[in-house]
């Protein structure tokens, strides 16, 4: 039986701070990892997105949100593919760009807005959910949904981070939190 491992929940204190989370991730990635961002328009995806990248070895700078490409790729140490799913309205318009072949094990996925269509994701996947704490600072959690996402889910725990804490309600909830 696999053995369940629970959520990471923990804040990020500045986009600096989300891009050297991300790097940290994507020093762990093997490929074949569907990492799920979740979260409203400003909250960080993209540059926890970069992070990663550069995790994979793939200069930062040349990474940018896809909205309007919809897919970016990128070859670094693996190849990754940075996803937006924000401007598709149906199911079938994501068929229409090949998301379920991007899906292989040589390959990692990142794919902003993911909730939108949480139907066409594999079951293995990293879910990393981003909600706005302050003008800079975010809650994240982590949660994984498979054996693959659950392995990596323990390596993250294990890298050099910001003090896990608990974060409010809003990531379970989905709701932004004031900072009032």
């Amino acid at each position: 039986m696999a053995k369940s491992i629970g959520p990471l929940d923990l804040n990020l204190s500045s986009p600096g701070e989300t891009e050297s989370f991300g790097c940290a991730i994507g020093k762990l990635l093997q490929g074949g990892e569907v990492l799920a961002l979740i979260g409203e328009l400003g909250v960080g995806k993209t540059a926890l997105i970069r992070g990663i990248v550069a995790g994979l070895d793939v200069p930062a700078d040349s990474v940018t949100s896809p909205t309007f490409m919809i897919v970016h790729e990128y070859q670094g140490r693996l190849p990754i593919i940075h996803i937006d799913l924000y401007r598709l309205q149906k199911p079938d318009e994501a068929d229409s760009i090949g998301l379920s072949d991007y899906f292989t094990d040589d390959v990692v996925v990142a794919i902003e807005w993911a909730d939108r269509f949480v139907q066409l994701l594999p079951e293995d996947r990293l879910e990393v959910k981003i909600a706005h704490r302050t003008r800079t600072s975010r809650a994240v959690r982590l949660e994984a949904t498979g054996s693959r996402s659950r392995s990596l889910l323990a390596q993250i725990k294990n890298i050099e981070r910001p003090a896990a804490r608990s974060v409010s309600a809003s990531l379970q909830t989905g709701r932004k939190t004031s900072s009032r």
